[in-house]
């Protein structure tokens, strides 16, 4: 059994994939080859963002955005503990300092409600993680900003295909940023990402921020980096994108049945998707007491597992002295929760074997 089965994608999508990568083989053009500009027209098209600027990986994408907004040593950046480093870390390689908010219980995404209380007149910007694939309650946090004239960026590195009262995850917010890992919800064959925003100069920003600060060859008037998505990890991803629409389905579909076959599994919850919106469910997590019991259950049952995330960013080795504010519900889930295999092709048949295994390990 495998927890993301991208090999079974593959093999649907292998005469579209292997065509995509002979092209740019054929033209040799490996970086900023045609193929960037058609993925980055191809997904303002499927997000409604004014502007699409593909990168070198999700990171990339958060950095860059901070970059573009100027922030830098002395600010201040309010984000979730609760997430993957790379949200933090960018924080903190430009010179500024993360201010961590709790998040929702039920959610797991940044609660909005404590946002406003850690806000300072150091504070240049909010950063809200669009968690497991739901986004967070972003006309809460945009109106918070909009108050206090700072921006938002959303980390949609696991929500890439969601929606949001209608609109689609990167396009809610100041900027939007996503990752195409080969694990998320639209992935490609190595590192990649995208910024999305409808500001014109924060677009032209992020495109000479990308190529080392350059607005003409050779002509740096920013400093910049290294920031480029390679031309064949673009050629994956539009080869992806034809299938993109029925994954997503598939997704929803299979989220919302683990959700009903879970229902009623003694000590197990599920993550709570809002009625306004939904979740491409990047991991299917649940959330258990005895978390070591369950995980050695399902591996006896040669289920694999995985933790997203053990432990929040306040407590890691690194990013210790930012513990800034108590996140009990980030502590607490950071012990209980634990992700079952989720991908579009999962089966029902192995889905019900998964979930029986689940239920039995908790009784």
């Amino acid at each position: 059994m495998q927890f993301i089965d991208l090999k079974k994608q593959y093999q649907v999508l292998r005469d579209p994939i292997n065509a995509r990568i002979q092209q740019v083989l054929d033209h040799g053009q490996y970086i900023m080859g045609p193929e960037v500009k058609e993925l980055e027209a191809a997904l303002q098209t499927y997000t409604g963002a004014k502007h699409c600027i593909t990168v070198a990986s999700g990171t990339e994408a958060l950095l860059m955005s901070l970059m573009a907004l100027g922030i830098g040593a002395g600010d201040e950046v309010i984000t979730t503990s609760f997430t993957f480093v790379a949200t933090a870390e960018v924080i903190v390689l430009l010179g500024a300092t993360p201010v961590f908010v709790d998040v929702e219980p039920d959610t797991c995404n940044i609660n909005a409600a404590e946002i406003e209380a850690r806000i300072t007149p150091r504070t240049k910007a909010i950063i809200p993680v669009s968690l497991y694939g739901q986004c967070g309650d972003m006309d809460e946090v945009n109106a918070i900003a909009a108050r206090h004239g700072i921006a938002v960026i959303e980390d949609a590195a696991q929500s890439f295909g969601a929606t949001y009262k209608g609109t689609k995850s990167c396009n809610l917010s100041t900027i939007g940023c996503t990752s195409f890992f080969p694990s998320k919800p639209l992935g490609c064959y190595g590192d990649g990402g995208a910024i999305f925003t409808n500001d014109d100069e924060l677009a032209q920003a992020c495109r000479e921020i990308r190529v080392h600060g350059q607005s003409a060859r050779y002509y740096h008037s920013r400093v910049g980096v290294g920031g480029r998505m390679d031309t064949l990890q673009c050629a994956v991803v539009l080869a992806k994108l034809g299938r993109f629409d029925w994954e997503v389905e598939q997704r929803i579909r299979l989220g919302t049945r683990y959700q009903a076959l879970l229902a009623d599994a003694a000590n197990v919850r599920t993550v709570t998707v809002r009625p306004d919106r939904d979740s491409v469910w990047a991991q299917f997590t649940i959330m258990v007491p005895d978390r070591p019991a369950m995980m050695a259950a399902l591996k006896a049952a040669d289920i694999p597992t995985a933790i997203h995330y053990p432990r929040p960013i306040h407590a890691q080795p690194a990013y210790s002295g930012y513990a800034n504010g108590a996140t009990p519900v980030s502590d607490m889930l950071a012990a209980q929760v634990l992700s079952l295999p989720m991908h579009p092709d999962l089966d029902d048949a192995t889905q019900e074997q998964i979930a029986r295994t689940v239920i039995a390990a908790a009784r």
